[in-house]
């Protein structure tokens, strides 16, 4: 069902969607930079990468063996909930606002860019939820294909989350705003988009194959 290049594709866009979303770790990267400099994205994104690379540890070592019996109900349920998350985007993506965030994040107290990025992720019900449906089918889809496929998943993924948190600290740091909150929405509506078609081609693949 996937080659190399798609699943890398794949990981980047559905990691862009979930990065770019409003929420604690966003808060997070922002509160940090205003005191720090353009790594802090970075340190943000590792901790960040911590806590998911624990979880697709306990997925390789036994959790796809465990779901194997179980993998169609599994893609049902991850195809779904991407068509779910992409409403949700869509729905909230007109309020979505960088500035409104950063004034939040200037109200938080400071800590550290690691520490933050793992308990914000950590302690963020939206991320658990995500990876007991998305991430963990994609990555059990990807072992289908072998470690390699998984891991190109997950790179594409960490990239999107390093790749959007080191432009925002970058922004900050040098003073200057990331995008305006007009662009900002329009790619959170485009990446709204795509998880509603990538669902439906998901469900697709796995009802009618």
């Amino acid at each position: 069902m996937y080659d190399l290049a798609s699943m890398l594709a794949v990981g980047f866009v559905i990691g862009l969607t979930g990065a770019l979303a409003p929420g604690p770790t966003l808060v997070a990267t922002i509160q940090a930079s205003l005191k720090g400099d353009w790594t802090t994205g970075l340190k943000i994104s590792c901790g960040h990468m911590v806590v998911e690379a624990v979880i697709v540890l306990l997925i390789v070592l036994g959790l796809a063996a465990v779901a194997q019996p179980y993998t169609a109900l599994i893609a049902v349920i991850g195809g779904s909930a991407l068509i779910v998350f992409g409403v949700l985007t869509l729905r909230g993506f007109r309020d979505a606002s960088l500035t409104v965030v950063s004034q939040e994040a200037s109200k938080t107290p400071a800590t550290s860019p690691y520490m933050a990025g793992l308990l914000t992720s950590a302690a963020n019900p939206y991320f658990w939820i995500w990876w007991l449906s998305v991430g963990s089918t994609m990555v059990i889809a990807g072992l289908e294909g072998g470690l390699i496929l998984a891991g190109a998943f997950m790179i594409g993924h960490w990239a999107a989350d390093t790749g959007w948190y080191t432009l925002v600290s970058t922004g900050i740091a040098r003073g200057k705003t990331i995008i305006s909150d007009r662009i900002y929405r329009m790619v959170m509506a485009a990446c709204g988009v795509f998880l509603i078609l990538f669902g439906l081609y998901y469900l697709a693949g796995v009802l009618f194959r």
